[in-house]
Formats: C-alpha cells, structure tokens, sequence
C-alpha cells in the first residue's frame, strides 16, 4: 500500500458510525504508512484533552484541524497538500467523499497517484438534488474510486456520476468484529443487573433519532404484549428523541414493559446485544429521501451476536440481511408487520436458533473486517 493520507471530518473521539467506520479501517493499515487529518472534535479544554488522549494512543500520525467542521476550504485543501507532500504520501482516502472529494484535483497537482473517496449515506441524498448533484459529479471525475456501501447507494450515487466513474465504483461497506461480538458476549449479566432475567427481550440498539422507528416498536408492544405478556423493549442508546419516545411509551400504556439504558459505552455494546432474544430496528426514511439508512451495521453486529433481526427498509438496511435467512425486512415500517415477525420469533426458539446461526456464518463469510481493509489496502 503506497503510504495514505486519511483526510476526514469523521474520526474518533467524536462518536457516531461513519467514524467507527474509518477508525477501525485505519487500525488494520500499516500504521507507518497511514497520515490521519482530520478535524476537532469539541472547542474548549475538555474536548481539547479527550482528543489529544485518544490521538496519543494511536499506532499512527493523527493531525487535528482547528475546526471543528472540516470542508473543502482553500485554506483545509492548502493544508492537506502540505501534509500529502510532507508525509511523502501518494494516496488519498477521503472519510466521506461529499463534500471533502471536492479537494481531489488540487492534491492530484500536488503529487497524489491515487485518490479514493468512501461514500455512506448521505451521497445518496446529495445526488437527488441538482447543485449538490452536480458536486458528486465532479467528486466522481476527480477521484479514482468511489466506494458504496450497498447495492442501495450505489445506484442512486451511480446516477449522479459519469458513466465512467461509476463504473469504477467498488463496494467498501464497513465491518463487525466477529471476535467482539459474538453469542457468549455477557448478555446474561445484563439482563440480571436490568431485572430481565428469564423475560423475553426484544432489544434495539441505535441513537435515538426519528428515522430508526423506536417508536415504531414501541406502539408495536400493545400486541407484542397480547401474545407474549411477559415481553420487554429494551432501548439502547442515547439521542435528541429519547423524551419524545419515553413520553410515547407512557401514552402508549407499555412503559413498565420498556427499558431505557441511555448511552451505552462501546465496550458494552456486545453485552447489550447478547441481552436479547430479538433485535428489532425497524427504520424509515424521512424528509423525501435525504434522511435514509445508509446499511445498518447494527443489524450485522446483531447478526455476528447469534439474534435473529427485524429491520426496516429504508435505503440500505435491506443490504444488511438475508431476508428470510438471517431475519426478516419490515418494508412496510408499520407497527403492525413489526409485532406480526417478533412475535413470531419469540414464540420459535428454533426459528431464532437457526435464524441466529445463519447469520453468525454470514459475517464470518463477508463481513469481517480484515477481508474489508484488504480490499482498502488494494484500493490505494
């Protein structure tokens, strides 16, 4: 791999799934060949030393921005070409290709051989909207390669670009670590220490953002409940919507059948999973196509936990299941279709045991990381 510029908005320490994305692709490059630019997390002395922690434990270089918000300014494309030729790098990855592939041809001028931009989710909805349209456009002209993550962003992105680049696509999805998550993953001490003990547990794991439809499954739990009274939500995550759904719940009439974590530290995360019985997300998407699911990794960590999982069918969620093998795509999103597939789940443990399985053997086959940043390291 020739040695790689990661320029970037989305890195670690600030959260979310683009940025674990990048951070564990990074993790499996050769640290000595791997530059990270990227942007501040939070102004201030305290984001200022949680950044400064997590950079200093980094196998490779991490250059921070001041800004907190890094875009393809003159001044930010000034600096990745000082970085490029300072570090002697001649590939690029950009983290999100929109906006930041937008620098592409000046750090092309500037000596990079290879420029690959990873597009997610909101390319999808960039290439619906004709100037931002138009932007992916020449991303796509500039670079050599545009990732996708499934066959759902791909073609949207596709119809935005040159027949030329598009088909010089490749998919690049993000991974699960089969090793971190698995079915002995310590879901049993959280059911004790939550009091879910020998209940039922419907689990969903997810910031808590109108388009991942727990409130979808929470208005599903009246007829959850008349089936298998003894059934729980358990909500894992934090988010701007958490009040709204907890207020949902209390009118609903299922909030002693409803449990709320709150945010959940990552080293956590698996033992949550293995919490359930049933992962459920069923997620939609919203404001006329630019609010979608770009893939859905929960689905997949769930799926390498041993669960069978319920998924919604907003953009690339779909991708993330082998629908009728490893769980089942609620296309419809409504409250009904989810109750009708976790009832159905709950009450056949042997429907959940070879669900489970299935999918288990799906992650091991196609998604573990080390297969996924070999097909990096080829790209640049």
């Amino acid at each position: 791999m020739d040695k790689t510029l990661i320029v970037t908005n989305d890195f670690p320490p600030r959260p979310g799934g683009i940025q674990a994305f990048l951070h564990n692709m990074a993790l499996r490059l050769d640290p000595e060949r791997v530059v990270v630019y990227a942007s501040t997390w939070k102004r201030g002395a305290e984001g200022a030393a949680a950044t400064a922690a997590f950079d200093a434990e980094q196998p490779f270089t991490v250059v921070r921005d001041r800004t907190t918000m890094l875009l393809p300014t003159p001044r930010v494309t000034r600096r990745a070409v000082e970085l490029l030729r300072t570090h002697g790098c001649s590939s690029v990855w950009f983290g999100a290709a929109a906006p930041l592939g937008l620098m592409a041809p000046a750090l092309r001028r500037a000596g990079a051989r290879r420029l690959v931009a990873t597009t997610h989710g909101h390319e999808a909805g960039w290439a619906q909207l004709p100037a931002s349209r138009q932007l992916l456009r020449r991303i796509g002209e500039g670079t050599d390669t545009l990732t996708y993550l499934g066959e759902y962003t791909r073609s949207r992105i596709a119809a935005a670009l040159t027949p030329a680049a598009a088909a010089r696509m490749v998919q690049l999805p993000p991974g699960v670590d089969e090793k971190t998550f698995h079915p002995d993953s310590g879901g049993d001490r959280v059911r004790a220490r939550l009091g879910l003990t020998g209940r039922p547990v419907v689990v969903c794991v997810s910031r808590l953002v109108p388009r991942k439809g727990q409130d979808t499954l929470i208005l599903a739990m009246p007829a959850i409940l008349a089936e298998v009274p003894d059934a729980v939500l358990l909500i894992v995550g934090g988010g701007p919507y958490a009040g709204e759904l907890k207020k949902l719940a209390a009118d609903t009439g299922v909030l002693d059948s409803v449990r709320f974590t709150g945010p959940v530290p990552w080293e956590e995360l698996p033992a949550h999973y293995g919490a359930g019985d049933v992962f459920a997300m069923p997620c939609r998407t919203r404001r006329g196509g630019l609010d979608v699911e770009g893939l859905g990794i929960v689905y997949l960590e769930a799926s390498a936990t041993g669960l069978p999982v319920v998924a919604g069918g907003s953009g690339g969620a779909p991708d993330a299941v082998l629908d009728g093998e490893t769980g089942w795509v609620v296309r419809g999103g409504s409250a009904e279709e989810s109750a009708e597939r976790i009832v159905a789940l709950l009450g056949d443990a042997e429907l959940r045991r070879r669900m489970g399985e299935r999918g288990r053997a799906w992650v091991e086959e196609k998604w573990r990381w080390d297969l996924l940043a070999e097909r990096l390291r080829e790209l640049l």
